[in-house]
């Protein structure tokens, strides 16, 4: 394993090696992001550290979830506890698994009961492209974003009639399809797809296997009437979970997930522009062996408004309000509670010579502990015209969830959860298709959540914000990507730290190496992805537990016939090794899964 990392390392810090190209002919076109400030900008010149993962990729990875596709990238890691479907843990540059907002389409799913979002149930087929901001947004997007920011993007309307079907090892079978329509000004899209397995044994000493049933439908409709925009967006997944309770017991769970939202947009001037989004979403578990449930409903309404002050700055600011009710029997604890919170924001964005300055500050109003305000200061020198250099220092927060407030061992006097960031950074564009970056960070999280034991007798106990955290760590990526070669290393050096009890903290690794190659040849593209990490430890009783840091090589190809056809073939864990990202869950053996996908774009 160190001979990797000493290879990976000398990968990324010698870039020159490799030399790009871009033809006289060629367009080489900036990638535009909206995550980082809500507004669209140029990937290269974005000052936050930013992921983009576009359709080219999660075509080519047939990843089964959104998990899958995140897990082969620079600072997220992936804790499952078990096969496709089973609860799944995303943590983003060491911080916890509820320290990260997950959005469809700029609308926030993460649920108000428990835990983080349940992206074991986002579907890559209606996933256009997925945008992550590492670092802290609360001052843009409130609670949550300690760690950072996963925009999932839903695929539009391109006028096209789609059909896919896939199958592979674990009795798992995949079909879909999609139907578009543009005309004019308008657009139309709906997509409905269904994926089941059989799964495997989830528990190391176990031999039951459990499966995984996902139904998934979207919605979009656009349209634009002079200078107003009007679109509507819906996704809902739903199904049923199997899996084996704390005694390893079989159980199963229905889940339903869901986000609706209806975006206007307008320019009241020709320098302002203006956005009102309206949006409901569910986020609902329901076992079936027991009466026990957990649900949220949460309505959100944000107007955001942004006007260019000149042609060096820009002024966004906007108001969020927020109703909530959250409501759970679990574990003989019961709660149904009404939450209402409001925010201002505010952001200021400047641009002079090679100086670039993002300042944000935003105040909310919190039901359960009062008002908070977060910050953001951002700073980039573009060196020379292919070298940017950043620096930022910023604070998060993560407001108490109910089950935090309410279920066992709630507390309804606990504070938010609050971070500070620090992290400097370099850009660089070696060529026309050829990058390097560099980001260390230093993220110190005070007032963490942590259930205290009161009465060992009878585990009686109370949540009271006493736990600290510190996460320092360098990120190194390097990429080249052209029209024969996509090629990507990236190493990941961190110290996640639980400053409370001094040791490291639980399912995250000290070192971590991933790698993708693709080659594109005339009609068949296939390529390998490579994920190296560290030994973890991980939740035990009576002291926490280690788990040995392992190798995963995926294999991917696609074959594209004639116009409309294309076939896919990815063989997950080529070298068949065994290994954990959760202590004594286990995961995929050598597994091989096939698909075919029709389309037939509008004449």
């Amino acid at each position: 394993m160190k001979i990797l990392y000493f290879c990976a390392a000398m990968a990324a810090l010698s870039p020159l090696s490799v030399h790009a190209r871009c033809d006289d002919d060629q367009v080489c076109l900036q990638q535009l992001v909206v995550t980082a400030t809500r507004e669209e900008q140029s990937l290269e010149r974005t000052l936050a550290s930013v992921l983009v993962i576009d359709r080219e990729e999660i075509e080519l990875s047939l990843a089964r979830d959104l998990a899958d596709l995140l897990r082969f990238h620079a600072g997220l890691e992936i804790s499952r506890n078990g096969g496709t479907g089973q609860t799944t843990s995303i943590f983003v540059r060491g911080t916890d698994s509820n320290h990260v907002i997950v959005m469809i389409d700029g609308v926030k799913i993460n649920p108000g009961t428990i835990g983080g979002a349940a992206i074991q149930n986002i579907r890559p087929e209606m996933i256009q492209r997925i945008e992550v901001v590492k670092g802290p947004r609360s001052s843009l997007y409130g609670s949550d974003a300690i760690g950072g920011v996963i925009n999932v993007i839903t695929r539009k309307s391109r006028g096209a009639v789609e059909f896919s079907g896939g199958a592979g090892r674990y009795g798992t079978w995949d079909r879909g399809a999609s139907l578009g329509w543009q005309g004019g000004n308008s657009a139309l899209q709906a997509s409905l797809s269904q994926f089941d397995t059989d799964g495997f044994p989830t528990r190391a000493n176990s031999n039951i296997d459990r499966g995984y049933k996902n139904k998934t439908s979207t919605l979009f409709a656009g349209t634009r009437v002079g200078r107003t925009d009007l679109a509507l967006s819906f996704w809902q997944a739903s199904g049923t979970s199997e899996y084996l309770d704390f005694f390893a017991t079989p159980v199963s769970q229905d889940y339903r997930n869901r986000s609706a939202s209806l975006k206007l947009g307008f320019a009241p001037a020709d320098n302002w522009n203006s956005r009102i989004d309206l949006a409901l979403i569910t986020d609902r578990i329901r076992q079936n062996d027991s009466m026990d449930f957990v649900r949220t409903k949460r309505t959100t309404l944000d107007w955001y408004n942004s006007v260019a002050l000149s042609d060096h700055q820009s002024l966004s600011a906007g108001v969020y309000l927020s109703w909530e009710n959250d409501k759970s029997l679990s574990f003989g604890s019961a709660f149904d509670r009404d939450r209402n919170d409001t925010a201002v924001y505010l952001q200021d964005q400047l641009a002079w010579d090679k100086h670039q300055l993002l300042l944000a500050l935003r105040h909310g109003d919190f039901e359960s502990f009062g008002g908070i305000d977060t910050w953001n200061i951002e700073y980039g020198f573009l060196a020379t015209d292919k070298l940017m250099l950043t620096a930022s220092l910023g604070t998060g927060f993560r407001a108490p969830d109910a089950t935090d407030l309410y279920g066992f061992g709630g507390n309804p006097n606990l504070l938010a959860e609050e971070s500070t960031n620090t992290e400097l950074g370099l850009r660089w564009e070696i060529g026309a298709n050829t990058s390097f970056s560099l980001q260390a960070f230093d993220n110190q999280i005070d007032n963490l959540i942590q259930f205290m034991v009161t009465d060992p007798a009878t585990f009686a106990g109370e949540n009271q914000n006493i736990a600290k955290a510190r996460i320092r760590g360098v990120e190194m990526t390097w990429r080249l990507q052209n029209d024969d070669w996509n090629l990507r290393t990236s190493l990941t050096f961190q110290d996640p730290e639980n400053v409370t009890e001094d040791r490291q903290l639980l399912r995250r690794a000290k070192r971590r190496l991933t790698m993708g190659i693709t080659r594109y040849l005339a009609s068949l593209d296939f390529g390998l992805d490579l994920l190296v990490t560290d030994k973890r430890k991980d939740f035990g009783f009576p002291a926490p537990v280690d788990i040995g840091g392992y190798t995963l090589l995926n294999f991917h190809s696609r074959y594209r016939i004639g116009k409309h056809w294309q076939l896919g073939l990815k063989v997950e864990n080529l070298l068949n090794k065994t290994y954990q990202t959760a202590a004594d869950f286990n995961s995929s053996q050598r597994a091989a899964y096939m698909s075919v996908n029709y389309v037939l774009p509008a004449t």
